[in-house]
């Protein structure tokens, strides 16, 4: 009795389970939670409006059933519908969708969720129509992470010990491409920071004046250029549309390969002004502060965006006047490239007179940015910000700019002058989401590196080289 028992128990065990098997496999898939978004963060951008590539609209399923001469969709036919079949091709297949350039392939549980929904019938309200949706951040796992940050630092604070003493000026050698480039050694110090209220062509963000103390640190003595900037932003790569490397293999790349790199552009970014020895142009914030994160893992030496102080205590150079040459906009012509004088592009670095602390172009050519979020209250937050202050980014925009550029007039060249980011320096970006690397519409927006003698923590660091990334 006792065994019949223990039997019927087991049975009904098997039972259970081949019941909670059948309802599993009976358990359809999910349009709006499971297949919408899928294709809205992955497809949708580019298979979409009047012209969608390759003339296979998704938006909705009668388009997508029309699309491919009639295959787009096949209800109940997995293998004979192009929106499973074209997703499942090898990696480096020109005709895999998404492609890599846009962050593809699927993964295999995405593409399982597709041939599962199809075979089911492919349900899709009629009134449903997709939109294009961003990724959410950090839906791919990167090499470009804390860890990577942690390797650089301690690559960092290793080349430190060697080269102890008192900064001075330098000359180095990017290591991937053996461009030259030059910092500038900055005493730290006391500065009155803004400008007066009787300064000519004042703005009203830019006070009041407030004393401020800032630490030593590094500049560099020009922008940074195209020689310096294009083997960062072209290195014939497949990479996800958050620049990292399709092909990363530990075991075969360094952690510079790790640091995240700019996707192609879709137009030739420097427009036609210039190459050889002319500032690099029209990057986000996001692609200058990966950059500095790359020459940090060759050099090691710790790069950064200098924050608004430190730019403009090295722009004054000692000086409190409208301009670090004196209160004359008559003299600008010596000085900087703007409105009157660029012939409406940018100018080779290095070409005017530099302020008094040697560096070129802090006054016009390009516009510079800085690491700080820009807020017109700006110098309300002094007080309570202290010693090296530093409005840490919250939101993409604004982030703020400094010097001016070619197009500007002289109001906006001055020591004190102070200009925010906005979304429409990207507004000709025909991608949707929008890149992270380019703002095509910022031509006049240009940035140089700093490098503070304190080495900062690891965490710093990260957020210095990544407080642009999850907010796009």
């Amino acid at each position: 009795m006792i065994r019949t028992l223990k039997v019927s128990a087991q049975l009904l065990s098997y039972l259970s389970i081949a019941c909670w098997s059948v309802t599993a496999v009976a358990a359809k898939v999910d349009f709006e939670k499971e297949i919408a978004p899928i294709l809205e963060m992955n497809c949708v951008s580019c298979h979409s409006g009047d012209e969608p590539e390759a003339d296979f609209n998704l938006t909705t399923k009668e388009l997508t059933m029309d699309s491919g001469s009639g295959e787009g969709l096949v209800p109940g036919d997995p293998d004979s519908s192009s929106i499973y079949t074209l997703a499942i091709l090898e990696r480096t297949d020109d005709m895999l969708m998404p492609p890599l350039r846009t962050g593809g392939p699927l993964t295999k549980p995405q593409t399982e969720l597709l041939r599962a929904w199809i075979a089911e019938g492919a349900d899709w309200p009629a009134s449903r129509t997709l939109v294009a949706k961003p990724k959410p951040p950090g839906l791919f796992v990167s090499v470009d992470d804390f860890e990577l940050v942690l390797k650089i630092h301690k690559k960092i604070v290793e080349q430190a010990e060697k080269e102890a003493g008192e900064p001075k000026d330098y000359q180095n050698k990017i290591p991937a491409t053996q461009v030259d480039y030059r910092m500038v050694a900055v005493p730290g110090g006391e500065f009155l920071m803004g400008s007066p209220d009787g300064e000519e062509l004042r703005h009203d963000d830019e006070g009041p004046q407030t004393k401020v103390e800032v630490d030593p640190f590094w500049i560099g003595k020009y922008e940074v250029t195209w020689d310096e900037y294009e083997p960062f932003m072209i290195t014939q790569v497949d990479r996800r549309k958050d620049g990292g490397r399709i092909d990363y293999d530990g075991a075969k790349h360094t952690m510079v390969d790790a640091v995240s790199q700019p996707t192609p552009p879709y137009t030739e970014m420097s427009f036609g002004m210039g190459q050889r020895g002319y500032p690099a142009i029209s990057m986000t914030q996001h692609a200058a502060n990966k950059y500095c994160q790359w020459l940090s893992a060759q050099t090691g030496h710790f790069y950064r965006l200098p924050t608004e102080a430190e730019w403009e205590y090295a722009c004054r150079a000692g000086t409190n006047t409208a301009y670090s040459f004196g209160d004359d906009p008559e003299l600008l012509k010596q000085y900087a490239w703007f409105y009157d004088n660029a012939n409406e592009k940018y100018q080779k670095v290095g070409l005017k007179k530099p302020n008094p602390w040697g560096l070129h172009d802090m006054h016009g050519n390009v516009m510079e940015w800085t690491a700080d979020q820009y807020v017109p209250d700006y110098f309300k937050k002094l007080a309570e910000l202290g010693k090296n202050p530093y409005v840490k980014p919250t939101t993409l925009y604004a982030r703020t700019a400094r010097g001016g550029g070619w197009d500007d007039d002289p109001d906006r060249l001055r020591s004190a002058a102070r200009r925010g980011s906005d979304a429409s320096w990207k507004i000709q970006d025909p991608q949707l989401p929008k890149s992270v690397w380019y703002h095509t519409n910022a031509t006049q927006l240009g940035f140089r590196i700093v490098r503070p003698v304190e080495i900062p923590s690891p965490e710093e660091m990260y957020f210095y080289w990544n407080s642009a990334r999850d907010v796009y």
